[in-house]
C-alpha cells in the first residue's frame, strides 16, 4: 500500500509529531498513524474512533498497509480506550475547539504530556486550556485551507509559559504567540480581515469591541508598532 496523501493541515500535524508512542483521537481513516509509523515518527501508535463506520475503516486501513503489529484500532471515546502513561503523546484533529476542548477536560490522567491539536476554529479555547493545565505552547502553525487552519504542539513543563512574554496577552491567546513572532503571510490577512470585519460591528459594551481591541494589538504587533 502506498504512503497515504494527507491534506496540508495534517501534514502539518506529522510534521509537529514525534514520539515513541502516540494515539490519534479521532483518527477517521488512520492514514495519519500510518504516516507516522512509516516516516519513523512512531514506534506505536494507538488510533480511537468512536463511530463505526471510521472505526471500519481505520481497521481496513491499516491491514492493507500491514502495520497491526505497530498500530492498534480501538474503538471508544475520546481517552477513555487508553491506559494513563500508555502513550507520551497524542493528536486531536479535525473537529471544533469546544469538542477537542471536551474530549480533554474528560480525559483526566489520560492526557500525555504532549499534546498536538488542530482545531478547525479558533484554537483560543485551546490555548486558555493549555495555559490552566501546565502545558507550554511548544509550536504552532496556521496552514491556508477553506479558512487558515491552526496547529499546536502543546508540552507539559513547569513554570510560565515564555512564548507569551512581552506580547499583549488577549491577541496572543486569539492569534498564537509563535504565530505573532514569526509573521507569516496567512496571519497578517486574517488579522488585516478581522479588523475590517469588526470595526463597523464594534461598540463600547459589545463582543465585536473586545475582538476589535484583540485584532488591533495583534495587527500592531505584525506591523512592528
Amino acid at each position: 500500500m502506498p504512503a497515504p496523501t494527507l491534506d496540508p493541515r495534517l501534514e502539518a500535524v506529522l510534521a509537529l509529531i514525534g514520539a515513541q508512542t502516540h494515539a490519534d483521537i479521532g483518527s477517521d481513516h488512520a492514514h495519519l498513524p500510518i504516516r507516522l509509523i512509516r516516516e519513523g515518527r512512531a514506534r506505536r501508535c494507538v488510533v480511537v474512533e468512536l463511530n463505526p463506520g471510521p472505526l471500519a475503516l481505520a481497521r481496513r486501513n491499516v491491514a492493507r498497509a500491514r502495520l497491526e503489529d505497530r498500530i492498534e484500532v480501538r474503538h471508544g471515546d475520546g481517552f477513555a480506550p487508553l491506559l494513563p502513561g500508555e502513550v507520551v503523546s497524542a493528536s486531536v484533529s479535525g473537529m471544533g475547539a469546544g469538542t477537542a476542548l471536551g474530549i480533554l477536560r474528560r480525559a483526566g490522567k489520560h492526557v500525555p504530556p504532549t499534546l498536538v491539536l488542530q482545531p478547525n476554529d479558533s484554537a483560543r479555547p485551546l490555548r486558555v486550556w493549555a495555559r490552566e493545565q501546565g502545558y507550554h505552547l511548544a509550536a504552532e502553525r496556521l496552514i491556508p485551507g477553506y479558512w487558515p487552519y491552526p496547529v499546536l504542539r502543546l508540552e507539559r513543563r513547569d513554570g510560565p509559559d515564555p512564548a507569551y512574554a512581552g506580547l499583549p496577552e488577549p491577541a496572543a491567546l486569539r492569534y498564537g504567540p509563535h504565530l505573532l513572532h514569526e509573521r507569516p503571510e496567512v496571519l497578517l490577512r486574517l488579522v488585516r480581515a478581522d479588523v475590517a470585519r469588526l470595526t463597523p460591528l464594534a461598540a463600547p459594551g459589545r463582543t465585536a469591541q473586545v475582538e476589535l481591541e484583540e485584532a488591533r494589538a495583534a495587527l500592531a504587533v505584525l506591523e512592528g508598532q
